[in-house]
């Protein structure tokens, strides 16, 4: 595993998060150095089977697709996770712990951290995951890696991630599809359905009661078996897919939940995560 990001968006503490599982991990390695260091995973004699390596930014930046490449040809499963988060929130970061981001400090450091992301984009797109810091505490963080990489091996398929959000608290990221559900009748007006969320039965019967709610999960049905088995061939370790409504709670718990069933008989397993449900 290669953890590369934004200066300021955890990765030393997804680091902390890994070592905690089991990783053999290294922190702050300069690129030129990846290959060498991935042969502990990789020789036939290594008692090691999983190791992360935590890559900065700063003087190495242009060496790290080159040596994630190498890796990439090399007969270890090599995966990169990137970290992201605001600028806003980056800066706020900054200006608490008054540390100096690798690029400049004081006035400069907004500019700071958009120049590193802009150098950065092309590392982000070669990545398997990206997860965005941005609303999530050290502990939300490390949760997120625990769910992400705590059952992690070497054998494991694509991981696949059904997450429910709300598009008033903002569309997520670090997602691979995204679908609208507000077109669906809203529990919120009805006054009885109004305090509960998507996890109640009732919200649940009104949503799946509607005259488009099983014709949309039918089609859906039929994209997700077209699309998932060409992700597994194309070598995808992580899917997430998320539903919004507009707050969060009622519409896109219950169709997120549902499909995580659909995709359960089906002998997929999927992960159901509830963004804003408590909100």
């Amino acid at each position: 595993m290669v953890i590369a990001g934004l200066s300021g968006a955890g990765r030393s503490s997804v680091a902390d998060s890994l070592e905690d599982l089991g990783w053999f991990v290294i922190d702050n390695l300069p690129t030129p150095l990846i290959p060498k260091v991935a042969e502990l995973a990789i020789v036939p004699e290594s008692s090691i089977d999983r190791v992360a390596l935590v890559v900065g930014s700063g003087a190495y930046e242009d060496d790290i697709l080159p040596a994630l490449n190498r890796l990439r040809s090399s007969p270890g499963r090599v995966r990169m996770l990137f970290l992201e988060a605001s600028t806003d929130a980056l800066v706020r970061r900054y200006e608490s712990t008054r540390r100096r981001h690798p690029r400049g400090a004081g006035d400069r450091l907004a500019t700071a951290v958009e120049e590193e992301r802009v150098l950065l984009e092309a590392v982000k797109e070669e990545a398997d995951l990206i997860v965005d810091t941005t609303d999530l505490n050290i502990h939300q963080l490390k949760a997120r890696i625990v769910d992400l990489f705590g059952s992690d091996s070497p054998e494991s398929g694509m991981q696949t991630t059904i997450l429910s959000f709300g598009y008033k608290h903002g569309v997520p990221t670090d997602v691979d599809l995204v679908l609208d559900c507000r077109f669906l009748p809203n529990p919120y007006w009805v006054d009885e359905l109004r305090p509960l969320t998507g996890l109640d039965a009732t919200v649940r019967e009104y949503v799946l009661g509607q005259d488009t709610t099983a014709p949309f999960l039918h089609h859906l049905d039929a994209l997700l078996d077209l699309l998932l088995p060409e992700y597994v061939a194309e070598g995808k370790a992580y899917l997430t897919i998320a539903f919004g409504c507009t707050g969060g709670r009622h519409r896109s718990v219950v169709i997120a939940g549902e499909v995580a069933t659909r995709l359960q008989r089906r002998g997929i397993t999927a992960s159901v995560k509830h963004r804003d449900v408590e909100r």
